[in-house]
């Protein structure tokens, strides 16, 4: 399944070397759209993850797809560098149509279940400036070109709604608060964007398969249901193409201002838009985390994919 019409449009993916920053850039060019994908793993430099996904892999995924990939070198915390990321698309394009605020790079910062007195306080501080600060960068600078035409998109990408994370502890102190920051901007976005003729959603994927979570769990994509043995609750998890075909559902919707400021997930917009993961299935992991997870209650994704 593939999205059409965003043919001529272009996006910019902050965050897009791997998980949900690719699945997002490389359905975003199945539509059609021009897509600069940043990052700081490049073919000739690894970032602290070192990890072997580059922004350069992306960019020809989303060229593969159907769209056109351009890839930006940037750390998103030196303005200077998210500066020349918009010039660039400025004086490439003179547009820019949608803004996804994927950067992230905190999976090694967080001690699960940790408390702050006890938290290592460096870790924790560069997790804050990587979940926060980048994204305020990054708006600062790419704002003033999305406003430009009417009808631009902004898309903070966190990790669960407001509803969910409103009421829980989410892994660590550090954890929680850059989480329910992402949720906070996309509301603050949402007041200063909508009367100027822009949108602001913060959205989140379920569990979601990424390199970092297959890893973890010793498998592939291909043989993903291995680990239900070690974690049957995993059956409800899904690729990063399925968050992404949500961004390009909403950056199509003629009318998707009637989400600005609000919180959004993959599974919840796949009821709304009819789209489905990559193996046809519609998984709403959240739905599913409150009604049988969070209970305690035997694994069984029947009814929530």
């Amino acid at each position: 399944m593939t999205t059409a019409g965003l043919e001529g449009r272009v996006a910019l993916v902050a965050g897009a070397t791997r998980g949900a920053g690719r699945g997002i850039a490389v359905e975003l060019g199945a539509a059609g759209a021009t897509v600069y994908v940043t990052g700081r793993s490049t073919v000739g430099r690894r970032s602290e993850y070192d990890r072997p996904e580059t922004i350069e892999e992306t960019a020809e995924l989303v060229t593969a797809a159907g769209g056109k990939g351009v890839a930006l070198p940037a750390d998103h915390l030196d303005p200077a560098q998210v500066r020349a990321v918009v010039e660039r698309i400025d004086a490439e394009q003179g547009r820019l149509d949608v803004l996804v605020n994927d950067i992230w790079g905190g999976e090694k910062l967080f001690g699960w279940d940790v408390p702050v007195w006890e938290h290592d306080l460096d870790d924790g501080l560069r997790l804050l400036r990587l979940a926060v600060d980048t994204h305020a960068i990054t708006s600062h600078f790419a704002l003033p070109l999305l406003l430009r035409r009417p009808g631009g998109l902004v898309v903070e990408m966190t990790d669960g709604t407001a509803e969910y994370n409103g009421s829980r502890y989410r892994n660590s102190f550090f954890y929680d608060l850059a989480k329910t920051a992402v949720l906070r901007m996309a509301f603050s976005l949402g007041h200063e964007l909508g009367p100027r003729g822009a949108t602001a959603v913060a959205l989140t994927p379920g569990w979601m398969r990424s390199e970092l979570m297959l890893e973890a769990f010793g498998v592939t994509e291909e043989t993903w249901r291995e680990a239900l043995a070690d974690q049957p609750h995993f059956a409800i998890s899904e690729t990063p193409r399925y968050v992404g075909r949500a961004v390009a559902a909403l950056a199509a919707d003629p009318e998707v201002a009637r989400y600005n400021g609000t919180s959004l997930s993959s599974g919840a917009l796949a009821r709304e838009y009819g789209f489905t993961d990559l193996d046809g299935s519609r998984p709403d992991a959240w739905r599913y985390l409150v009604e049988v997870q969070d209970k305690g209650l035997p694994a069984d994704p029947t009814g929530y994919r």
